[in-house]
């Protein structure tokens, strides 16, 4: 974190918006100011377009009049319900709002709202780092109002309530996911007694939408180290409730003391490996979920140890379950997600063994487009302690990789159709739709796929023909 002087703060506000907002502030005789994280992200030198602008009085009337000023080269929306307006300039989008006091009632999240000073907005902020406010008037231009130490807080790393935890959770319940979050975020420290009032409301999460959880949720995955945020959520019991498919992962079991891994931290082991490669989101959730059909499938064998079969297969049938309930998109992203999670072993089995072109070929042809965050996936999900075995599997996903280049190259099988249609089939052999059709596409696909035919037509249509006589059946003579 920067410590900045008085200088350094008025500097920091030197787009031109500042002084036209103070200067129209000022001719409507307001207090104003900007708030909350445009105003924390700049002590944390991250770059925001996103301003909160607070206002003792009316902030549709300032925005109104900030608007006038900038004619056609603005556009102002108010929402007059809300008490706020939004203003998009250029890069930047400005929040104006009266400055107000709350009060709620114990099973709602929406307040009961009353004009205020700032002293009561601040009040009102969800964490004293997002409760610094810089004074916009002209006489007071750049001016840190810090009522709550959020200076001190941001230096140490601390996430703290400017009041009451209890208070602040119970009153807005979606307040613990968002300390989560920006603990994850910005890599803070939970203070400890607002640590103790997330357990102690973490019950409270159940009257907020899933909407607004999953939205908070996606922003932890998409963190530079989302583990963090999947321990803290673990450890107050937050996770337990949104998500108990997840904490089903936690533990070690041991018999004849033999035990296996914790699948829990070795998931969130693996969202890491996958967020350092700049992962996207739905491969996030890929490898939040490759290994959720554990628990399942887990078996004690006396010979084996402990076994996990089929849990991939198992987890592709979870994943629509879960989207569904958390109001995930049940569209392509899902069914992304959901491929992942069934194919995560195939690379992996790959690279235990021998590597055959035909188990490439239709490890390709199965991945599609999505091979390559497939890799990226599997490659994550080699987590042994053992470096020799790490190394080993490492060393084969590389030949995979080779592989799968070269005979992409060759026989290009990605997202392939068989050559010859099953309009073609039908037509040949006077055939309606029927199982006949299907078995003999199967049959081309196959020899494409096992390396016995390439991949086109006349090759293809000669093996149609030997294997539709096998079923006995004749081409029509036209």
């Amino acid at each position: 974190m920067k410590f900045l002087t008085k200088k350094e703060l008025v500097d920091s506000l030197s787009d031109p918006i500042f002084k036209l907002i103070s200067e129209t502030a000022d001719e409507l005789r307001m207090e104003c100011y900007v708030i909350g994280g445009y105003v924390r992200d700049l002590f944390l030198e991250r770059p925001s377009n996103d301003i909160d602008v607070v206002v003792v009085g009316s902030g549709i009337t300032i925005a109104e009049a900030v608007g006038k000023k900038l004619g056609r080269k603005a556009h102002v929306s108010v929402f007059r319900n809300f008490g706020t307006a939004q203003l998009k300039y250029k890069h930047l989008e400005v929040e104006f709002v009266g400055a107000r006091r709350e009060s709620y009632s114990h099973d709602s999240r929406k307040p009961v709202v009353e004009d205020g000073t700032l002293e009561d907005d601040q009040n009102r902020r969800d964490f004293t780092i997002n409760a610094l406010a810089l004074c916009l008037n002209a006489d007071r231009f750049g001016e840190l109002i810090d009522p709550f130490h959020g200076i001190e807080d941001l230096e140490d790393g601390i996430i703290a309530t400017p009041l009451d935890p209890d208070i602040t959770f119970s009153d807005d319940p979606l307040r613990m996911m968002r300390c989560v979050r920006f603990a994850t975020q910005l890599n803070f420290y939970i203070e400890d007694e607002t640590f103790e009032a997330l357990k102690r409301n973490a019950d409270r999460i159940k009257i907020i939408s899933w909407e607004r959880i999953i939205e908070e949720l996606n922003k932890i995955l998409l963190s530079k180290y989302p583990s963090k945020g999947f321990m803290e959520l673990e450890r107050s019991g937050l996770l337990q409730l949104i998500f108990p498919e997840l904490t089903a992962l936690e533990g070690v079991e041991t018999v004849n003391g033999r035990a296996h891994k914790d699948n829990f931290h070795h998931t969130l082991e693996v969202l890491d490996n996958v967020s350092k490669q700049d992962a996207s989101l739905w491969l996030r959730w890929a490898a939040l979920l490759h290994d959720i059909g554990k628990p399942k499938s887990k078996r004690w064998d006396n010979v084996a140890g402990w076994t996990f079969h089929n849990h991939n297969f198992i987890g592709e049938k979870m994943v629509p379950k879960i989207f569904r309930r958390m109001k995930l998109p049940l569209d392509e992203r899902m069914k992304y997600v959901q491929k992942l999670v069934g194919l995560h072993m195939r690379p992996i089995a790959i690279a235990d063994d021998e590597v055959t072109d035909s188990a490439v070929r239709r490890l390709l042809f199965e991945a599609g487009d999505d091979i390559d965050d497939l890799m990226v996936l599997c490659e994550a999900d080699v987590t042994s302690k053992n470096e020799q075995r790490k190394k080993h599997f490492l060393d084969n996903f590389r030949l995979v990789r080779q592989k799968l280049v070269d005979i992409e190259e060759k026989d290009r099988v990605r997202n392939f159709q068989p050559p010859v249609s099953g309009e073609e089939i039908m037509e040949l052999f006077a055939l309606s739709p029927s199982r006949e059709v299907g078995v003999l596409k199967a049959a081309i696909k196959d020899a494409i796929l096992d390396g016995k035919i390439p991949n086109e037509y006349e090759p293809a249509k000669k093996l149609l023909i030997e294997e539709a006589e096998k079923m006995g059946l004749k081409m029509v003579e036209k």
